[in-house]
């Protein structure tokens, strides 16, 4: 029989119990996740305070107006298309623990420019440069945390981690709730709002220190003894924590291949098709996802709901943000990855076109409510799916590369949302929206492959 330290790392990490010491490096990680999402979901938020400054306007005059609020959504997903298409790999390099700290302090530093910015055009370029570092972090967590938990806890984990995450959406939206709409110390409130999360992320980046690498990526680089020793350090947290000597690790084969990842292999047979799935995906569940969060203010004031109160029942639906993944906690291993991404999806396209024909705020509140839990729902689970289905040697560069393509699509998506706004209300908005989501539950239904409680090595195998 093997000894712990003569199996493959893996396979060590697989057979651990759910313990404190894990869910404290998912804490932490997601703790500087915490800020990313900060600086990702306040552009809805500061969106009436750039209305009222009139740097932007809600509607646009054509394709690629720089003046219309669509032009800072698209600048936006345009950095974040560049940091995942051409920078994710840098993970896969050096490491998921060093991209954590260039990520953090580039997209920190791109936002307090932006907020001392006056034009639109200056805007749309810093919020771009600010989100490549964004990009890079979003990858990196996913990978990083799907990387360090056992095969049976990937789905809670994710669960958990996003969870963390999104109690910083109710945060902002009661940040610009109180910020917006006034000006303090000679500064528009929405430039405060974008400062303070810039500031927030610098202070976590001494607490990611604690954070030890990958062992899963130091095995696949060669680096076994240190692989060996966090392994290690987690194994005697287990047994301290369950007062019992941990089961024998099961072996997959295969798992020990210690190749060169090459961006070409994702093309090869045994993962182009999931390749070609994901990018289809990702194609359309971004217009869902973000069709409803970067616009719901906007939503509701070409409703008729004057700033205030929009702000106010947008801080309300937010509140919903961590209620998803936080229930999801106890199920997320229980049911299928995949068919809790294709239910999602078929759940924001109801809930979106019932939203669209509510005109009080009961009704506004509820399925704004309904469809940010589905919302969120679909975010943990496919951010989960993705990193299942490949090596860990092009595990980033792969999961970038097809998450990249939700970010292309938004860049043009915004253009058509505020289109259909503008000459057919929220109910035309939410019909494009509805088509992209069935199309995600077809291609996720149809061809995605289960994953649930399965080894990452063998669901790569």
């Amino acid at each position: 029989m093997e000894t712990p330290s003569a199996a493959p790392i893996a396979a060590r990490i697989d057979r651990l119990p759910p313990t404190r010491h894990v869910r404290k490096l998912i804490t932490l990680i997601s703790l500087g996740g915490w800020f990313e999402f900060y600086d990702l979901f306040f552009t809805a938020y500061i969106a009436v305070g750039l209305f009222r400054g009139g740097i932007f306007k809600p509607t646009t005059q054509g394709l690629f107006d720089l003046e219309g609020f669509a032009s800072f959504i698209a600048a936006l997903f345009t950095g974040l298309f560049i940091g995942t298409i051409f920078f994710s790999w840098l993970s896969d390099r050096f490491g998921r623990r060093s991209i954590f700290t260039f990520s953090l302090l580039w997209y920190s530093a791109g936002s307090v420019i932006m907020a001392f910015q006056s034009t639109a055009e200056s805007i749309d370029l810093w919020r771009m440069i600010a989100s490549i570092g964004i990009g890079v972090e979003l990858v990196n967590i996913d990978t990083y945390v799907s990387e360090l938990v056992p095969k049976e806890q990937r789905g809670s984990a994710f669960a958990y981690n996003q969870f963390i995450m999104f109690t910083v959406v109710p945060v902002v939206a009661f940040l610009a709730w109180l910020l917006v709409p006034i000006t303090f110390l000679g500064w528009d409130g929405w430039r405060w709002v974008v400062v303070i999360g810039s500031v927030g992320a610098v202070a976590v980046w001494w607490i990611r220190l604690g954070l030890p690498e990958s062992p899963r990526w130091l095995a696949q680089h060669g680096r076994l003894a240190d692989a060996d020793r966090i392994v290690s350090d987690m194994e005697r947290h287990a047994e301290h924590e369950t007062g019992r000597p941990l089961p024998t690790p099961q072996i997959v084969e295969g798992e020990a291949d210690g190749r060169t990842g090459a961006w070409t292999e994702m093309w090869s047979p045994a993962y182009r098709g999931r390749t070609v799935m994901l990018v289809i995906y990702n194609l359309f569940q971004t217009i869902g996802y973000y069709g409803f969060a970067s616009w719901v203010p906007t939503f509701l004031i070409s409703q008729g709901v004057d700033v205030t109160r929009s702000l106010l029942y947008t801080f309300i639906i937010a509140i919903a943000n961590p209620i998803a993944p936080l229930v999801a906690i106890r199920f997320a291993d229980s049911l299928e990855r995949k068919w809790q991404i294709a239910w999602s999806a078929l759940g924001i396209a109801a809930f979106g076109l019932m939203f669209s024909q509510q005109h009080t705020a009961v009704g506004v509140i509820i399925f704004g409510l309904l469809i940010t839990l589905a919302n969120n729902w679909l975010s943990f689970s496919f951010h989960a799916y993705q990193t299942e289905l490949y090596p860990t040697r092009i595990r980033a560069q792969a999961v970038g590369f097809v998450y990249s393509w939700s970010r292309f699509s938004t860049i043009f998506s915004g253009y058509v949302i505020a289109f259909l706004l503008g000459r057919y209300g929220t109910l035309g908005v939410f019909a494009f929206i509805a088509g992209a989501m069935v199309i995600v539950f077809v291609v996720i239904g149809l061809f995605g492959p289960a994953t649930t409680r399965r080894r990452l090595e063998a669901i790569a195998s």
